[in-house]
């Protein structure tokens, strides 16, 4: 029989044994490459990845596939964020497996130069880089990936898609084995134990046992095979988890009943095997049923990007390319129904839009010109001309996208205290399933073993180790689809405990883009004089020039000629045959205007009216602040504005205390004031200074929109604009920890109720393996009651009528 590779497992060729030096001895290698992979690990210092693996390594690659096009500019475009000298991609690894693969890689990646963050998502097969462009290349770190044996792919649909289907195929194949052969067995099963009552003859029943032998074999060699690798890594890697109980209730059951078919003793639980790895198994599908239901959010982000996209050339024609060829001014149509490849500014007169899955918004928008328009939005109402400002890795889409990802790749303290108690809770069932077997045998031997068995069945921590992660999933995948991104999902624990929001005022509670709250018109209707200044500003893109748009809507706008504008100051032309200035009031009245803040229409004559600018609070800041009330929690005002502007906007939002005038560093203060009388304090921001305030806060809170700095800094990022997703996040966040106990309390009461039962004897082990298994279930059924209230949701809806009309 040839030798199989140390490496990879596959048999090594006949002609000339390779061996690889590993720990002072060598191995038979399969191939050049699992030689060079298995040293190259050695050298690392990681070769105990050897004793931490669930499963064998991929095949090594014996020469390394060139990477050099991840470097290309277009193809990095599409994939890659940049931040400065740095960058950061997430990618699907085709071949990680199991806890020792993540290891490995984030051993292997992250000791290499120039890499600053190496996060692996082992269970949907992603990992996340940062690294810094100057010290390295993308395709130098992702050649070192694949000499390991795992193969890097780019994060599209299709290639997720795949890992996704191949995962539930393998799962279904074991439980159809499983469910098989426990059909089969209990077929069996159920003849012996007529056969106690009615009298069956010994080689007969010899050879129903021996039926039973075979068709269970099946299921514990091949079905249960996940459950014993996992309790070999867990012991490999010096722990406890809950494969070890299962694995080994498994193997004691399957060989004593084979010990006792072999010398025709009267305890054979063939059977009961046979329903112990199915009900597990059954519960592990729906478990990775769940999880996949709460990783859809990345797969639906994906997919909303379109691999192709329309261009319209200068000259009229058309031509369809790839999206990562698009470039800066490119203008694209965009057919009704489709996706909107790039974010862009809307070059035709209207359209509508559905960006429910980008911003958790769920009534249709109404875009006009010069509005922006984001990737992975779906045209309603079209078709459409876009100018594109921003593609590949810089939309707004892969924005969200990442940090979904990198809320996926991190692991919450709720998670860590969670795998720590069922460590100790498994060292416990370890320790009592001894010592019921070790009663018995002074009692009576012959009832030892099933009550053994029986004890470390029942009290298996499946639902124990389950009832934190799987509440905590559903929670962060519920707010996500509410356009609330938890990019640290320990937040949420944190939020359950905050008394005090600091809101910033300007972009926060008010919307970014002012608005015309007055025209003075003196020489002009109000009108006319708004026509021609929205004249002026026709096809400037300044917040300005949106705001006087919004309040002309409805207005006949003339044609405006010979446009010229000055930075900082204003702008100039002819309108309706009339030379007028439209800007700052020393600008269109000359230097001795005097002092005012009004945008200012003048002509030759003087001055014709003053549009006087103002912030326009939130559709939903006041319902905010009420409903944060209402929990308890008191709201405050710190802004960087005029404090008449804070006073008006805390007047009408009925909030005690603000303060105005505030640096940074100020608001840092206000906050470690807080922290000192014993305040859990949330901050909520939007600017670049308010960034350190967000980073130092116990929950930071970034709106959409927000400057990279501040979403950087930020916990929580209200990707939908919505101020009332806030108000989700609390009580999702409370929903969430109460959840999370009732099934640690139910998993509790279950153990501390049913062991002693299974101590005594009185709970047979098949009895055990139904009831553990529905205990998961139950733990799992439980966390998908988190879901945003019906309450929220129909504010959201008013709110989005009130917007539209």
């Amino acid at each position: 029989m040839p030798a199989t590779c140390f490496h990879c497992t596959e048999p090594c060729p006949d002609d000339g044994m390779l061996l690889a030096r590993v720990c002072g001895v060598e191995h038979p290698v399969c191939c050049i490459g699992c030689r060079a992979a298995a040293e190259w690990i050695e050298g690392l210092g990681l070769s105990d990845y050897y004793a931490l693996r669930q499963q064998p390594a991929d095949t090594a690659l014996t020469d390394t596939p060139d990477y050099s096009v991840w470097d290309n500019a277009a193809f990095e475009q599409r994939y890659v964020r940049r931040s400065g000298t740095e960058a950061e991609v997430c990618v699907l690894v085709e071949g990680l497996r199991c806890a020792a693969c993540t290891w490995l890689v984030e051993q292997a990646l992250g000791g290499m130069r120039g890499v600053r963050d190496v996060a692996v998502q082992a269970a949907a097969r992603r990992l996340r880089l940062r690294w810094d462009t100057q010290e390295t290349a993308l395709s130098h770190i992702l050649g070192a990936l694949a000499r390991l044996g795992y193969r890097p792919h780019p994060l599209d649909a299709s290639a997720m898609g795949s890992l996704v289907r191949r995962e539930q195929r393998d799962a279904l194949k074991r439980l159809v084995v499983a469910a098989v052969g426990m059909m089969q067995a209990m077929m069996y099963a159920v003849a012996l134990y007529a056969g106690v009552f009615e009298g069956m003859e010994e080689p007969v029943r010899d050879f129903f046992r021996w039926l039973g032998f075979f068709v269970t074999t099946p299921v514990v060699v091949y079905a249960a095979q996940p459950f014993f690798v996992g309790a070999w890594r867990e012991l490999a890697q010096r722990r406890l988890g809950m494969d070890v109980p299962v694995g080994a209730a498994i193997a004691l059951v399957y060989i004593a009943s084979l010990v006792e078919a072999l010398r025709g003793g009267d305890s054979v639980y063939f059977d009961s095997a046979a329903m112990f790895v199915f009900f597990l198994l059954a519960g592990r599908f729906l478990e990775m049923r769940a999880r996949h239901r709460a990783t859809d959010l990345v797969d639906a982000l994906a997919r909303l990007q379109p691999a192709l996209a329309t261009v319209q050339r200068a000259d009229g024609s058309t031509q369809a390319i790839g999206v990562h060829e698009l470039s800066h001014d490119d203008t694209v149509i965009v057919a009704a129904g489709d996706a909107i490849p790039a974010d862009g500014e809307l070059l035709s007169e209207r359209c509508r839009v559905d960006e429910s899955l980008l911003s958790g918004e769920s009534a249709a928008q109404t875009r006009r010109r010069g509005d922006r328009l984001l990737a992975g939005s779906v045209l309603v109402q079209g078709p459409a001309l876009i100018r594109v400002t921003q593609w590949g890795a810089d939309t707004v889409l892969s924005s969200l996208l990442h940090l979904v990802m990198q809320a996926g790749t991190t692991r919450p303290r709720w998670v860590r205290d969670g795998e720590d108690a069922a460590a100790r809770f498994v060292a416990w069932i370890l320790a009592l399933t001894a010592a019921t077997a070790l009663a018995w045998l002074s009692v009576d031997p012959s009832r030892a073993f099933p009550a053994a068995i029986a004890v470390l069945v029942v009290a298996c921590p499946c639902a124990f180790a389950l009832a934190v992660p799987v509440a905590l999933t559903r929670a962060l995948a519920v707010l996500a689809r509410r356009g609330v991104l938890v990019v640290r999902p320990d937040a949420l624990q944190r939020l359950t405990q905050v008394r005090r929001v600091l809101f910033d005022k300007t972009g926060t509670l008010t919307n970014p883009q002012p608005h015309i709250i007055a025209v003075q018109a003196s020489r002009e209707t109000p009108s006319t004089a708004l026509a021609w200044a929205t004249a002026l500003q026709q096809g400037n893109r300044h917040p300005v020039a949106t705001a006087l748009r919004d309040a002309s809507v409805g207005l006949s706008i003339p044609v405006a000629n010979a446009l010229a504008t000055l930075p900082g100051q204003g702008v100039t032309g002819i309108v309706a045959g009339r030379a007028l200035k439209l800007g700052r009031a020393d600008f269109a009245l000359g230097d001795h205007a005097p002092d005012d803040d009004a945008l200012v229409l003048a002509d030759d004559e003087g001055e014709i009216a003053r549009l006087r600018l103002g912030e326009r609070l939130r559709d939903d800041a006041q319902r905010t602040v009420r409903q944060l009330a209402h929990r308890a929690i008191r709201s405050e005002i710190a802004s960087g504005d005029a404090a008449e502007k804070v006073e008006h906007a805390a007047s009408i939002l009925n909030v005690d205390h603000w303060q105005a005038r505030l640096s940074p560093a100020q608001k840092l203060q206000r906050l470690a004031q807080l922290r000192a009388e014993g305040e859990c304090v949330a901050m909520v921001g939007d600017g670049v200074n308010d960034a350190a305030v967000l980073a130092a806060a116990d929950v930071g809170v970034a709106m959409a929109g927000a400057a990279d700095l501040a979403q950087a800094q930020a916990d929580i990022v209200l990707s939908g604009g919505r101020l009332s997703g806030l108000v989700d996040a609390f009580e999702t966040a409370e929903l969430t920890r109460r959840i999370m106990r009732q099934n640690l309390r139910w998993s509790m009461a279950y153990n501390l109720g049913a062991v002693p039962l299974a101590a005594l004897g009185l709970v047979p082990p098949w009895l055990a393996a139904i009831g553990m298994s529905v205990s998961s279930l139950l733990v799992i059924l439980n966390a998908l009651r988190i879901r945003v209230p019906a309450a929220s949701i129909d504010a959201v809806a008013v709110t989005a009528r009130e917007v539209t009309a």
